[in-house]
């Protein structure tokens, strides 16, 4: 069967709801906070040379940048077309190529003529170093797009906070450039002593932090859910996380060839004003805001709420459904979703919430819902009497439906 005819028959069994495949992304540089449901005995299935599986990719049409040893289609989404006992999957990225408006609806299809966006579950068991994805003016530079992304932590996977719960973002304000340019020169001397010179914020389960591109940032060890442009640009500004040398190459990752070793490009890519911004939590930190007024969301059945909307090139909710309830959700715009507690029917699909899954085995708790489908309405019954259904919906990017605030 053709790719083109899996992604139309894909479609119509769904009814419009594409059903995904989990899709693991290992990093050298990361030991696993083993909080995203995979087996124990499989956070090194891509061998110990590729490092610990520790993000799970969502909706994604973006390739993973990991070096020379990358697999190939890593980071990619599969769609998943089961014809009797036979089991057939496309990219996710073929099936937008043939199904275009159609699946993720005129508007983003015209303007982007791919799905722009992706998130993640992040789960590290330390800090990451303290780095930067490139606004475009620099990511351009490398033929790439810049990243804006955002992170939720949600309490269905942070039983525990790992070693540090805290992310370092930007710069104290005061801090000068000379400041952070003798960092980067001192970059291989062992700890060059940038979050000297940063600040550190605790974070806290079912709350988020919007991050936009040019902000130097060390994301913490609680496990993340994290919405995103569609790229992995990105370069890292510390040399040294905990006991953990930073390889010198990812500081000069994505770095044009005619920029190599040059100090004040790095400080270039750096947006001062949002780095040394002395409002950053007022204006960068965000708890959830109720889609609607909670009473009448809860006597229909369910809660919704946006949990990333401060940037317009993407937005996520989180939806709970009432136990024993049966709701009708309608949304603007097609998105990507991912289940985190409970069980039952979405559309034509039965959902559920696996405890633990085992690397290459294929689960009905990710789906991508056409814009048609949102539209229309997805029906979503939750069949048990005590247990809530609570997944995350990520969407693209000036979603009509949202206000940024």
């Amino acid at each position: 069967m053709s790719k083109q005819s899996i992604a139309v028959k894909a479609m119509e069994q769904g009814k419009g709801i594409l059903r995904l495949a989990p899709n693991w992304v290992p990093r050298s540089f990361c030991v696993p906070g083993r909080r995203i449901k995979l087996h124990p005995d499989d956070y090194y299935a891509m061998g110990g040379e590729r490092g610990g599986i520790d993000e799970r990719w969502f909706s994604s049409t973006t390739p993973a940048d990991n070096g020379p040893l990358t697999s190939p289609n890593e980071g990619l989404s599969f769609v998943v077309f089961e014809d009797g006992s036979e089991v057939q999957q496309i990219l996710l990225s073929e099936a937008v190529g043939v199904l275009k408006g159609e699946l993720i609806g005129e508007r983003v299809w015209k303007e982007h003529e791919c799905w722009p966006m992706y998130s993640k579950f992040f789960d590290n068991k330390g800090a990451l170093p303290h780095h930067i994805h490139h606004r475009q003016e620099h990511a351009g530079l490398t033929g790439q797009m810049a990243k804006p992304e955002a992170y939720y932590f949600p309490p269905q996977v942070n039983n525990y906070g790992a070693d540090f719960p805290y992310t370092f973002f930007g710069l104290n304000p005061g801090v000068t450039k000379e400041q952070v340019r003798q960092c980067l020169i001192d970059f291989s001397k062992g700890d060059n002593k940038i979050t000297n010179i940063s600040r550190a914020y605790r974070l806290e389960v079912g709350t988020g932090w919007d991050v936009p591109p040019g902000l130097l940032h060390a994301p913490g060890s609680m496990c993340t859910y994290e919405p995103q442009k569609a790229s992995d640009v990105f370069a890292m500004y510390q040399s040294l996380t905990g006991d953990q040398i930073v390889p010198k190459e990812l500081l000069w990752k994505d770095t044009p060839e005619n920029k190599m070793n040059d100090v004040e490009h790095l400080l270039e890519v750096i947006d001062w004003e949002l780095n040394v911004d002395p409002n950053f939590m007022q204006n960068r930190f965000m708890r959830p805001k109720p889609v609607r007024p909670v009473a009448e969301m809860k006597a229909e059945g369910y809660i919704e709420n946006w949990i990333c909307y401060k940037s317009d090139a993407f937005s996520a909710k989180e939806l709970t459904i009432l136990p024993g309830r049966s709701v009708v959700i309608k949304d603007a715009a097609a998105y990507g979703m991912i289940m985190m507690q409970g069980h039952g029917k979405m559309g034509m699909w039965d959902v559920e919430t696996p405890t633990m899954i085992r690397y290459g085995q294929l689960t009905y708790d990710e789906y991508f819902v056409s814009e048609d489908a949102a539209q229309t309405g997805v029906k979503i019954e939750n069949h048990s009497q005590t247990d809530p259904i609570v997944m995350l919906k990520h969407l693209g990017p000036n979603n009509p439906d949202l206000k940024i605030g």
